[in-house]
């Protein structure tokens, strides 16, 4: 006989609006710090995306603003306007021995610009040839031959682009409506996309660069906000419309559990990937105000 669900091991209930975006940090010792932006902090603006480096802390609305977090400080160090109305969150890529790239949504709706972070200059603009409607989401990660970025658009679409080139290298229509969301496992070469209708899709980038779907998972209820892959890619996580965080086995697809504890929308969930397996931890914050933490599947 199945185990029930968990509940949570914590509850946060100190955020006085919507909860649209979380961020662990895992410090070299310690246990993982967790970042959250709510939807009318920021100067009265939504907090859309938060993530953070050695030294840098960003949040976005129409623009993004960066934080110097050594010795306490609190003033803004920097900003960058994107004109973006939308609600795609932008994305930050470390390389090994790089520069730091950040891909921002655009005034355009459909354009994404790429930047050198450090410096602040525009590295490239990606605009498809083909309508594909609003950009939704995106991630973007290293490979040996350069930058590669996903994005997911208003048709259904998936394009990947190749940054240092400029360029599409492969397009897939995967749903029929909007890309809400998606995360992309390097290793495995293999993304998930949600979308507003009651399927999660998974698909494959090949050898020969061409997006092939791998496995269309239908859900009870319609409406994906947010997904992510586990570091160890072993499970994933959706935060759904109707309140719920369902798990996944990554490598198959198979339901695992459903997280039924906030009372409306699921807007984001977040693993905190800490090196010892026994202290991973899973977020997810609500439209109900409230953050819950997870212990779960933390086995080796």
């Amino acid at each position: 006989m199945a185990r029930p669900p968990p509940d949570p091991v914590f509850t946060l209930r100190g955020s006085a609006a919507s909860v649209n975006t979380l961020h662990f940090h895992c410090a070299e010792a310690g246990l993982p710090l967790l970042f959250s932006g709510v939807l009318d902090g920021h100067a009265g603006a939504s907090v859309i995306w938060v993530s953070i480096d050695i030294s840098l802390f960003l949040f976005v609305d129409m623009q993004v603003c960066l934080w110097d977090l050594h010795e306490g400080r609190r003033t803004v160090a920097h900003s960058l306007h994107t004109g973006s109305v939308g609600f795609c969150q932008s994305c930050l890529l470390e390389g090994d021995g790089s520069k730091p790239l950040i891909a921002l949504p655009a005034e355009n709706m459909e354009e994404i610009k790429v930047m050198e972070l450090e410096s602040r200059t525009l590295t490239c603009s990606l605009i498809p040839d083909d309508k594909h409607g609003m950009l939704m989401c995106m991630k973007m990660w290293q490979t040996d031959a350069g930058p590669l970025l996903c994005a997911g658009y208003e048709d259904g679409s998936l394009v990947i682009w190749d940054v240092s080139y400029r360029r599409p290298v492969s397009c897939l229509k995967v749903h029929p409506e909007p890309v809400m969301c998606l995360d992309f496992d390097i290793d495995k070469q293999k993304g998930i996309s949600g979308s507003s209708d009651k399927n999660l899709c998974s698909w494959m980038f090949d050898g020969q660069q061409n997006l092939q779907i791998k496995d269309t998972v239908p859900l009870t209820n319609p409406g994906v906000s947010h997904l992510r892959i586990r570091g160890d890619s072993k499970i994933v996580a959706s935060g759904g419309w109707d309140g719920s965080v369902r798990i996944f086995g990554w490598k198959t697809m198979k339901p695992l559990a459903v997280l039924q504890h906030h009372k409306d929308l699921a807007h984001c969930v977040v693993f905190s990937d800490h090196p010892e397996p026994s202290t991973r931890l899973m977020a997810a914050g609500s439209k109900d105000q409230r953050i819950s933490i997870w212990s779960i599947y933390t086995e080796r």
